[in-house]
């Protein structure tokens, strides 16, 4: 028979139990994802990396509490990394070897990380820059994300020939943003709209409890240099830094405030234990004789200014903080985040990957990780210029070597800044780098022509679809200066 004292110890050992069941259950269930991909953010443009002139405390404490690769590498531009991140392997096996021409356009036979997240159960969102293809069958909606907030082509008022282009006169303040197929008119400067947006939505899944992966990935501080508002003019009056460079590090200072906005909110909604926070950039910095952490070059280069940048990623009680020295790409996001979900990848599917898990790593610093070859090349050649650009603003690397151009060889172990050619030194090392290369090159090249010889629409398709929701559209004098034989629009010459 139950007395009342033993109905209530069962009562209480049945609640224990069933804690226990419950912060076990919330323990297995795979985290959130926040990915925050910054544009044209060079590594050094951190004080947590040793710039002189640039506070960025919120992005210093996100450092602190991350598993960091120190040697982490990307595409020398912008629409190609964010190919191989969504992706899993180099942007040319995805016919992306430009900016513009609709050879920024992401194949449509690629599987993104997107899709392969909503497969296990992840909603999706994408707010700020995409550029991997302004027509319909290329936009995010198609390719797994299940929100879109983003502008069109490359930047905020960019326009091209063709199909890559974002909406008429549109600015880095109150910006029109493409939301889920319909543009709203913004208020603000576009970094605080992007965070502002992704941090609605997250509420909302959050409210929903839905495990959530989140792109917020801002234009800035990508050219033009727009200052976000006199109060960040302020932060560097008297450091001798002009007009554009005062505006592209305070583009980065509001870019910190987001960050920190965000990391407030994610632990005021209890969301920051089970919510994994990636930030890095998707190439060097483009503003010449600023800090640059002693690297050579940048954007648009294949030396490291062009193609190491910050790789910081923090899961709170998953990842120990520290440096992680192992070679690391932008091609391996894809493989971590789909083991770290739990996703079942089709074999089709993993095939395609060029990168690997960078999971043991983030867990054990010390974990076992053998070398591996790494490939760039700038692309950029003219229309059918691709054989004669093979060893054009390329190269391969390991952890040790890199080759480039196919004539410079740097031992990046003794001297990071790229400043002396060792080729003569290392004969053997030179042999096997150039093998590697030619078969890479052979696989390589069939795909990475996939736009080489498509003509894009006379109309830009933000435009069109911004035309046609608001009224108005473009008279004999723009598509004149629209027309292909220019190249560019003559107002709009920036990439």
């Amino acid at each position: 028979m139950f007395t009342l004292a033993r109905w209530s110890a069962v009562s209480a050992m049945l609640s224990v139990a069933l804690l226990c069941l419950s912060v076990r259950a919330a323990s297995s269930r795979p985290p959130n994802i926040i990915l925050i991909l910054t544009d044209d953010q060079g590594y050094g443009e951190l004080s947590c990396h040793g710039n002189p002139i640039l506070k960025t405390p919120n992005l210093g404490h996100l450092h602190a509490q991350s598993a960091r690769f120190i040697d982490f590498q990307v595409s020398p531009t912008c629409s190609p990394t964010r190919s191989a991140l969504l992706t899993g392997r180099h942007e040319f096996k995805n016919g992306v070897t430009h900016t513009i021409y609709e050879r920024e356009r992401l194949s449509l036979k690629s599987t993104t990380l997107a899709q392969t997240l909503k497969s296990t159960g992840y909603t999706t969102g994408i707010f700020g820059k995409w550029h991997l293809g302004d027509e319909d069958a290329y936009q995010p909606q198609r390719r797994g994300f299940d929100e879109a907030f983003i502008h069109g082509g490359g930047g905020i008022g960019q326009t091209y020939p063709g199909s890559c282009g974002d909406a008429p006169g549109n600015l880095y303040h109150n910006p029109a943003i493409l939301h889920n197929g319909r543009f709203e008119k913004t208020k603000g400067f576009c970094t605080d709209v992007f965070f502002g947006q992704a941090l609605r939505w997250i509420d909302a899944q959050r409210r929903a409890d839905k495990p959530f992966f989140s792109c917020i990935t801002p234009n800035a501080p990508h050219d033009p240099f727009v200052s976000p508002g006199p109060e960040y003019d302020r932060l560097f009056e008297g450091s001798g830094l002009n007009t554009n460079q005062m505006a592209y590090y305070g583009m980065i200072r509001n870019i910190d405030d987001n960050v920190g906005r965000l990391l407030a909110k994610l632990a005021e909604w209890g969301l920051e234990q089970n919510t994994l926070v990636i930030f890095m950039t998707d190439n060097g910095h483009s503003v010449a004789a600023l800090y640059n952490a002693g690297m050579r070059a940048a954007k648009g280069t294949v030396y490291q200014g062009g193609v190491r940048v910050p790789s910081f990623w923090r899961w709170p009680e998953r990842f120990p903080p520290g440096d992680r020295g192992q070679l690391a790409a932008h091609i391996d996001v894809f493989p971590t985040l789909a083991e770290i979900a739990g996703a079942k990848v089709p074999r089709e599917v993993r095939d395609q990957w060029d990168g690997r898990s960078l999971l043991p790593v983030l867990k054990n610093p010390k974990a076992r990780w053998s070398d591996r070859l790494l490939f760039s090349h700038v692309g950029r050649w003219e229309t059918g210029q691709a054989a004669e650009s093979k060893f054009r603003n390329c190269a391969v690397r390991n952890s040790r070597f890199k080759l480039v151009n196919n004539t410079d060889l740097y031992d990046l172990q003794n001297d990071p800044a790229e400043a002396r050619n060792v080729i003569e030194e290392h004969p053997r090392v030179v042999a096997g780098l150039r093998r590697a290369y030619e078969d890479w090159w052979k696989k390589a090249l069939p795909a990475a022509l996939e736009s080489e010889h498509v003509t894009g629409p006379k109309v830009n398709p933000f435009k069109e679809r911004y035309w046609a929701q608001f009224g108005g559209g473009p008279d004999d004098a723009w598509l004149q200066r629209m027309d292909p034989v220019l190249k560019f629009e003559p107002r709009r010459t920036r990439k």
